[in-house]
């Protein structure tokens, strides 16, 4: 059986025709092609944290292949701490075809994979955001053709939508920089993971401006996460010269396009004029959620 915990367990050839499929869906929806994939099937929405984009994306996915979507607040279902996981998990297998879990610990959805009998997917994690780095790579395929031999320039934090999408730039031969501050970058366990993509070596850099000099994509996101409030006052000061303004987008090729995989928080890591302007496709990408989780659960579900 099949998983999505993160990107690490796609193979290269997957990943390739998931971006093909995705392309395939967006087509036809604009097309008004109707699918029937999930006729008949129930996925259950696991939510420790909030969302707008990941809930309404994978319900209106499900409603768009024929299936029905079951919200669950996992303070409602006491996730890990009414019953095991284990006992959560062989329960849900009874009831529903697939579970979408967006919860604080990896460990959550790799529990989940391991006792049940039906596909999990991971709607984020503390380690992984693997339907936001798929959105991601169809956007920058959208834009250039292709990922490979691309530049993607990550300016801000080493977090969970970085990881995510340095493995997808690894695993399709695109280069990925990372601009952060010192003390705000990948860690060893996941550098070890990304070596065995065999993808071009991670570049860390802590000049921004050197960081997108030839970079074909600048991403950027939230500087403080869900969890980190504590350390909110001192991240805006060590990421403000991180900002990604005009001044930084002319310092990168002209054809350059900005991402940002939202909620942004406007006037911090982002400015309204990049976010508003011609190199952004931040919309493109946010509708681009939508189209990769529907080839997500067709290719878990069909």
């Amino acid at each position: 059986m099949r998983h999505f915990p993160n990107l690490m367990s796609v193979s290269p050839e997957d990943l390739r025709r998931l971006l093909t499929e995705a392309a395939r869906l967006k087509r036809e929806r604009a097309d008004g092609v109707r699918s029937h994939t999930l006729d008949g099937k129930v996925v259950a929405l696991v939510f420790e944290k909030p969302s707008m984009r990941t809930r309404v994306s994978f319900e209106s996915a499900v409603s768009q292949l024929g299936g029905k979507a079951l919200f669950l607040p996992g303070n409602e279902v006491g996730l890990g701490w009414r019953e095991t996981l284990a006992d959560f998990s062989r329960t849900m297998s009874r009831y529903v075809d697939c579970v979408v879990l967006r919860v604080f610990r990896q460990a959550t959805v790799d529990a989940m994979a391991e006792h049940g009998s039906i596909p999990v997917i991971n709607g984020l994690s503390d380690r992984s955001h693997p339907c936001q780095a798929l959105a991601d790579l169809q956007t920058i395929t959208e834009r250039f053709g292709s990922v490979e031999g691309r530049t993607i320039a990550f300016v801000g934090d080493g977090n969970n939508v970085a990881m995510s999408l340095a493995i997808g730039c690894g695993k399709l031969g695109a280069n990925f920089v990372l601009a952060c501050p010192p003390g705000y970058s990948f860690d060893d366990v996941f550098l070890k993971n990304y070596a065995t993509t065999d993808g071009p070596p991670i570049r860390v850099l802590h000049d921004p401006a050197a960081a997108v000099a030839n970079a074909d994509v600048i991403y950027t996101d939230v500087w403080t996460s869900m969890g980190q409030e504590a350390e909110r006052e001192e991240r805006l000061q060590k990421f403000a010269p991180f900002q990604v303004n005009a001044a930084l987008v002319a310092k990168a090729p002209r054809h350059v396009v900005v991402l940002h995989c939202l909620p942004a928080h406007r006037g911090e890591e982002i400015t309204d004029d990049v976010m508003d302007g011609p190199h952004s496709a931040v919309f493109d990408q946010a509708e681009n959620r939508l189209h990769a989780q529907k080839a997500v659960l067709e290719w878990l579900m069909r």
